[in-house]
């Protein structure tokens, strides 16, 4: 059979349009339009559920087929999705807590089949990467902990430990680059900075109907929100305090990095950016952040030891004072005054009684009570328990109710592993951006450390996302320091 020259052309013609332009031309331009007018035709026929539904899935799987191929495309979107799972959730009640962990099973099998590709292990070349190991298995065996009341507990927090712990090294893997460790720090920068304007308008415009909706649904809830006269502001979160802690260590991050060797208007934004996160701190009204602020100066006033960095603290510590002891009826300016006069010594001594009751059973049992015997998962599992009930009120206090004196000294091990080599790799850099950097993650490590004492800081997202990303970020960044690669191969 012959073939006509119409059909040759019209071939010819679509072969183009499709394969050698890729649709991007008034063919692909019609199609769209008739598939989102076919999709829109669907979708008038649903129920809003059916809609949603549908709509989640052509976005959804697409979106983890990317992050799946794209390691850093998938921790920007779960660095998205942790600072704004919290918001969503006040206007469902679909169980979208589930996601991150399912985001976080896509990111990590994407990083095990490059893996088997590349078969490089150096990206995690780091002392920081041993203690996460390390942590890892311990918290793998406490699977076999004969003290433990429940052992579906264990199943259901090991799971979400691990995945989290595993984001360090999809971390790792992924800035590969400086430009990457740069524009990630840009996003957490950016997402702090819109979650402070969110709290802001709650503050000077009001709450929405569907946040007023989620406060009055839980009384326990409301009570900690609406104190002397005021709802205290909480963002996008599920609480003042998750917010103000982020707050605090991100504000005090900006500032750090304002400091660096940047074009004006760059350090102008850093400035307001941290000065927004400062106010919404106050408006928080949690006194835990309000502490991490003079800690945070007199660490990076140590580190420096610059003259203008010394001045500059005396001069905040000596107004700080003399603000703590004006006397005032504002109450947001009682509650951080309240933070350092002692008005909360009602609070730590039910905590320090707590933790003298529970320091016996700590003492005989070096591996804990297992994972999950304490707070909602020991309700749920193990009600029967008089741990299920104990009010830790501490990360440190947990883990050494949960993982005994011996989990407690290897997470310790950990944190101080992160802080000092972020501190040593601080003072090597010759590169002053990357150094400046460097100052800012060692001081966010060192305020998160700090605030895990009267709060659990890390596990608190987004913090608990943020955290181990930065943990990468101190693992890689040295490697785009040329000097510091030279120093290292003479040292051999």
């Amino acid at each position: 059979m012959v073939k006509t020259p119409g059909l040759i052309g019209l071939k010819e013609w679509l072969l183009r349009q499709v394969l050698f332009e890729k649709l991007n031309n008034p063919l692909g331009y019609g199609l769209m339009l008739i598939c989102a007018l076919g999709l829109a035709l669907g979708l008038s026929f649903l129920s809003l559920k059916g809609a949603v539904i549908v709509v989640g899935v052509l976005v959804g799987i697409p979106l983890l087929v990317a992050c799946f191929v794209h390691l850093y495309f998938g921790i920007n979107v779960m660095l998205v999705s942790a600072f704004f799972i919290g918001l969503v959730s006040k206007y469902t009640d679909a169980p979208i807590g589930t996601a991150l962990d399912g985001l976080l099973v896509v990111l990590l099998a994407g990083l095990l089949a490059k893996l088997v590709l590349e078969r490089d292990f150096s990206f995690a070349k780091s002392p920081i990467s041993l203690f996460i190991l390390v942590w890892i298995g311990y918290n793998l065996l406490e699977g076999m902990n004969p003290w433990a009341a429940s052992r579906m507990a264990w199943i259901y927090t090991v799971r979400t430990v691990a995945l989290m712990l595993a984001l360090y090294f999809i971390a790792c893997h992924a800035l590969n680059s400086y430009h990457r460790i740069v524009n990630t720090l840009n996003v957490i920068l950016v997402l702090s900075f819109v979650s402070a304007l969110y709290a802001l308008k709650q503050e000077f415009i009001g709450f929405s109907d569907a946040e007023i909706t989620w406060l009055n649904a839980d009384e326990e809830r409301f009570m900690l929100i609406f104190q002397w006269s005021r709802l205290r502001v909480f963002s996008f979160f599920s609480d003042p305090t998750t917010f103000g802690i982020l707050m605090g260590y991100m504000s005090l991050f900006a500032f750090v990095l304002a400091s660096g060797p940047f074009r004006k208007s760059r350090k102008a934004a850093l400035v307001v950016a941290g000065i927004a996160m400062v106010m919404c701190m106050a408006y928080a009204g949690s006194r835990t952040p309000f502490v991490l602020i003079p800690a945070g100066i007199l660490f990076i006033t140590i580190l420096t030891l610059k003259k203008r960095t010394i001045l500059l603290t005396l001069f905040i510590l000596l107004a700080g004072t003399a603000f703590v002891m004006k006397s005032t009826n504002n109450a947001v300016i009682w509650r951080i005054q309240s933070a350092f006069r002692g008005d909360s010594d009602d609070t730590i001594e039910v905590r320090m009684q707590n933790q003298k009751r529970v320091r016996p059973y700590i003492q005989t049992h070096p591996f804990g009570a297992g994972l999950g015997s304490t707070g909602y998962w020991g309700q749920r599992f193990s009600p029967g328990s008089w741990l299920s009930s104990f009010a830790h009120d501490s990360l440190y206090v947990r883990l050494a109710v949960e993982t005994g004196w011996v989990g407690l000294l290897l997470y310790l091990m950990l944190l101080f592993t992160a802080l000092r080599t972020s501190m040593r790799y601080y003072f090597r850099v010759k590169d002053p951006t990357i150094k400046v950097i460097y100052l800012g993650l060692s001081t966010s490590v060192f305020l998160l450390a700090l605030a895990s004492y009267p709060q659990e800081a890390i596990t608190l997202l987004p913090t608990s996302i943020i955290f181990y990303i930065m943990l990468a970020m101190i693992a890689r960044l040295k490697d785009f320091d040329e000097n510091f690669r030279e120093d290292a191969v003479r040292r051999g």
